[in-house]
């Protein structure tokens, strides 16, 4: 079984999108281990009526993982359809996930306009691969 790597291109983009499901797939806990601080495991685990709004940052990361839920369907497309027919997406690849790092550690901390460049510059990365398709 061939492990991805970042040595090909090609393997390089599916690389990306791996690392970029990951991150979604963590980008969660955050926001779940500050309800479980503020609140404690019991009440958490029984979705209390009222419960406290959590704190400012733990609710941007939870704006920050929907934020990625929502724009990892379309850059998965996008890499897949260019893996398919040999189209090297990895520079857009590249972008794309190290801009929604960022995105997310900016978000998380607050920081307004870099998190909004982070957001451009990985839909930038997803336009430099539909185009590297067409």
């Amino acid at each position: 079984m061939q492990s991805l790597s970042m040595g090909d291109p090609v393997d390089t983009d599916l690389t990306y999108l791996a690392w970029s499901a990951f991150l979604c797939s963590v980008l969660w806990l955050p926001y779940v281990l500050e309800r479980i601080q503020s609140q404690g495991l019991g009440k958490v685990l029984t979705y209390p009526e009222n419960p406290p709004a959590p704190a400012a940052w733990a609710q941007r990361a939870q704006r920050a993982h929907l934020n990625l839920v929502e724009n990892l369907p379309a850059f998965a497309a996008l890499v897949i359809i260019a893996h398919l027919t040999d189209v090297n997406a990895a520079t857009g690849a590249g972008i794309f996930f190290w801009a929604r790092l960022v995105h997310a550690v900016v978000h998380i901390l607050g920081i307004s306009y870099i998190r909004t460049l982070a957001f451009a510059a990985s839909w930038v990365g997803m336009l430099i691969i539909f185009f590297s398709l067409l």
